[in-house]
């Protein structure tokens, strides 16, 4: 009998493979896999982990083997998603394909979109991730059908699913973008359900605290607003200090420890004996808060409304008996507490400076120090304050007043004046609380509770609250905090500010995708344009510089291209993916010694990556060493048989070899491979014009136009067909176009001028010439060419002048340019009036 699984033992061995997959410890996880399957041998998890490890270690083959039985069948998500994977790889695509097909029922709708953060993962694919799968599956099957259908599905459940998007746009299906990249159902609800909660946090925070400060008693109720709540230096605020919001203890936290509640006296007031004050020797902070307010390390609740930071020491007072009578002026507003430290010992440096000691302070647990600032006893460093009706005894006479004491002065004093109507006031004490309250108003001598201010106030400081005290009166209401109802809040939510983000990245998206579009249509000047027009952070990235390079090449502009890719080899050196475009750049420019360096470079960073066999080959192709060249673009090719490129490339070679039938068998292998690779049907044209078979060269020179319309050389080569099959005037057209579409080709003008100059269209011909030796002033043809259409418009000492600069750009034509100049000569003794018009370069 077979012993029991234990889902404890099960539970834990799942969660060591996600650990170390999670930390990229693949050999680790493979491991706790097969512990897991040897477990739990029936577990389809186990038998989807352990097929995850091998594919994600590159073990393709046992990837495939494991996940066989259970993900061909659709039984589990996860092993007929691997089987897929491992099947596109293996090039079993139909069976991949199937697979899908039978566990879609597990993931129709599944959509996990927004749910891959840093603190949660979704380990089995989603609806549009299994639709990309599908779609890449069809489409190395053959079936471009089906693959379409699926790529669409794959953008309308996720518009940022790229490779999607990146295969319909290279199988030149015609897409509406704006309809692709906009937010989807899911993710409006997505966001709504955000702002939903939000929503729902603000109306908690706005509800009242749970255990109200006083209850109503005789009509007169003491409400937060009574209280010297926000406007308070002592009560709870936040600090922030490093991103972070703590909490102060305030002066009522602390005298009220222990205390559950505070029992409200007739008459409005607060009794003195409900508040006890606690000694350094006695650090209990265990019990409730107050208001539901937490104590230090508490967390406060989310219905607590913020308070401002608590006040700084006060300066002692001289030592005299407290009345019940006795009252004070309202504490002025305090900067925040992040001041509190700097004023605190400025403060004391003052009140040093004076002769007498500095403040005792009133944190909980705190030594106290004598005047010589030796450490006091732990009974005498606290004198016990006991306030009972209005009396104050203290051990030592002469010591400061207590803070509780000018809190009880000051709740009995805002008592009274909230019981004296306002025009009982007299003129006099509004002004005298005024100039209280003012910084002018305050000094060393004076009874009243204030801040020093000598020395230790900044010019132009932001928390000027010195400043805001002069301009606001105090009145009963200054110190009330704003109903809960009133609350400032944020202006953008963060479900607002989540939309915004998503709809930047959709507008990036966007651009991107119209310039990868354009391109994949061969419009290289529009996606040039349109990559520019991005924001030069995303710009100056490898993949928008290397599309931005491959455009410049298929418009044949080698040099522009040279130079983005050489930007990109800086930013990124050791980048593999797209350098067999950058070696073919340079072998166009004849730059050997580069094009040696990158060889090296690409080859010591990737061995066995196709793209490095291609530059070794262009390198050494540059040198006319065909034959190594083919051994580096064979080799290129068995790295990965499907990597188009290298098969055109070794049919170049071939074709320089003069092996016409390797080089059409090497052509149509890339052509089978990807039917919409214009080099390759140029290339079968480029065989068939080398046998002298110039409509079968015509036919496959347009072919490949029809791919890429936008390709001077294309044009000209279809032009240099139909010159030679004797159609000029369709020869001209072709040139023509070819000069409209890419005006910098100089082979294109040239090949224009002459066809201009056979058809007696000499003024023409002479202006292409004219703008031809601007663009390339050092080629002796075009210097030759207008000695020619000189010569023919009877222009001896233009002729002259033209062969001469001709003979000295290219001393080996020496011979040719004298021939010209006696026929020339020639012609004038026979007494010509037509002139010499037979072109034969």
């Amino acid at each position: 009998m077979a012993p029991s699984v234990n889902p404890q033992i099960s539970s834990q061995l799942r969660q060591l493979v996600y650990y170390h997959l999670d930390n990229h410890l693949l050999r680790n996880a493979l491991f706790f896999a097969g512990r897991l399957t040897a477990h739990d041998p029936k577990s389809s998890d186990a038998v989807y982990l352990i097929s995850l490890c091998y594919f994600r270690l590159g073990q393709i083959k046992s990837a495939y083997d494991s996940s066989r039985k259970l993900g061909s069948i659709g039984t589990n998500l996860g092993c007929s998603y691997i089987f897929a994977q491992a099947c596109l790889e293996l090039g079993k695509y139909l069976d991949g394909a199937t697979a899908l097909d039978r566990s879609k029922g597990q993931w129709l709708h599944r959509n996990t979109w927004n749910k891959h953060t840093e603190t949660r993962r979704q380990h089995l694919p989603d609806a549009a991730a299994i639709h990309c799968l599908q779609g890449k599956l069809w489409q190395s099957h053959g079936d471009s059908t089906k693959a379409v259908e699926s790529y669409a599905e794959a953008l309308k459940l996720n518009p940022f699913m790229w490779d999607a998007f990146i295969a319909l746009s290279d199988l030149r299906v015609n897409v509406v973008l704006p309809n692709i990249f906009q937010m989807t159902p899911e993710m409006r609800k997505a966001l709504q359900t955000t702002e939903k909660e939000e929503n729902d946090l603000e109306t908690l925070e706005d509800l009242p605290p749970n255990n109200a400060l006083i209850q109503s008693q005789s009509g007169n109720n003491l409400n937060i607003s009574q209280l010297p709540g926000n406007n308070d230096p002592f009560s709870i605020s936040k600090n922030r200090l490093n991103g972070e919001v703590k909490p102060s203890l305030g002066i009522f936290d602390k005298f009220n420890i222990g205390k559950a509640s505070i029992t409200p006296i007739s008459g409005g007031g607060l009794e003195m004996s409900t508040f006890d004050t606690p000694s350094a020797a006695e650090p209990n902070l265990d019990n409730n808060s107050f208001l539901g307010k937490p104590i230090r390390n508490q967390q406060a609740p989310s219905n607590v409304v913020p308070e401002p930071p608590a006040a700084p020491p006060r300066k002692a007072r001289p030592g005299h008996g407290l009345g019940t009578g006795f009252t004070i002026d309202d504490p002025p507003k305090m900067k925040s507490s992040s001041i509190r430290t700097q004023s605190r010992s400025k403060a004391d440096s003052d009140e040093a400076s004076n002769g007498r000691p500095p403040s005792i302070t009133n944190g909980i647990g705190e030594r106290k120090r004598t005047i010589t600032g030796q450490a006091a006893s732990a009974a005498s460093a606290a004198p016990t304050v006991a306030v009972n009706n209005g009396s104050v005894s203290s051990n030592d006479p002469s010591a400061p007043q207590r803070r509780s004491v000018r809190l009880f002065n000051h709740l009995s004093r805002q008592d009274k004046k909230s019981s004296i109507s306002a025009p009982t006031a007299s003129k006099d004490e509004m002004k005298r609380k005024l100039r209280a309250t003012g910084t002018k108003g305050r000094s060393a001598n004076t009874s009243t509770v204030g801040r020093v201010v000598s020395g230790n106030r900044i010019h132009g400081d932001s928390m000027d609250v010195d400043a805001k005290e002069q301009r606001r009166p105090l009145t009963s209401q200054s110190s009330q905090s704003l109903p809960l109802d009133q609350k400032p809040k944020a202006v953008y939510s963060e479900g607002a500010k989540e939309k915004e983000a998503l709809l930047i990245l959709l507008e990036l998206f966007r651009k991107l995708a119209s310039a990868y579009f354009s391109q994949s249509h061969y419009r290289s000047n529009e996606a040039v344009t349109i990559y520019n027009s991005i924001n030069m952070n995303q710009r100056d990235t490898p993949w928008v510089l290397s599309q931005i390079g491959r455009a410049y090449f298929e418009q044949a502009q080698y040099a522009d291209a040279e130079k983005i890719y050489a930007r990109l080899k800086i930013m990124a050196p050791s980048r593999v993916e797209d350098m067999e475009i950058y070696s073919t750049c340079l072998w166009h420019l004849g730059r050997e010694t580069d094009l040696a360096f990158l060889a090296h470079e690409t080859i010591d960073t990737d061995r066995n990556s196709p793209q490095a066999w291609c530059v070794v080959g262009n390198s050494f192709s540059v040198q006319k060493d065909h034959d190594h060249a083919v051994k580096c673009f064979k080799r290129a090719t068995q790295l990965n048989p499907n990597f188009t490129y290298a098969y055109t490339l070794q049919g170049y070679e071939h074709l320089a070899n003069e092996e016409c039938d390797k080089a059409l068998t090497a052509f149509r292998t890339a052509v089978a491979i990807d039917n919409r690779h214009f080099n390759g049907w140029y290339g079968l044209g480029k065989v068939f014009e080398k046998q002298g078979k110039y409509d079968f060269a015509e036919q496959h020179f347009r072919t490949a136009a029809v791919i890429n319309p936008t390709s001077a050389v294309l044009l000209t080569c279809i032009g240099k067909v139909l010159e030679k099959l004797k159609k000029p005037y369709e020869a001209l057209v072709q040139y023509s176009a070819a000069c409209e579409i890419c005006p910098p080709v100089h082979l294109a003008r040239y090949k224009k001028a002459k066809m201009l100059a056979l058809l007696d269209r000499r003024n023409e011909a002479l202006d292409e010439l004219q703008t031809l030796k601007t663009l390339q002033p050092d080629d002796a043809n075009v210097w030759c060419m207008l000695g020619e259409v000189s010569m023919a418009q009877n222009n001896r000492s233009e002729a002259i002048r033209y062969f001469t600069v001709a003979q000295n750009l290219d001393p080996k034509a020496q011979m040719y340019i004298k021939d010209q100049m006696e026929r020339m000569e020639d012609v004038e003794m026979e007494g010509g009036g037509e002139g010499y018009h037979t072109l034969d370069l």
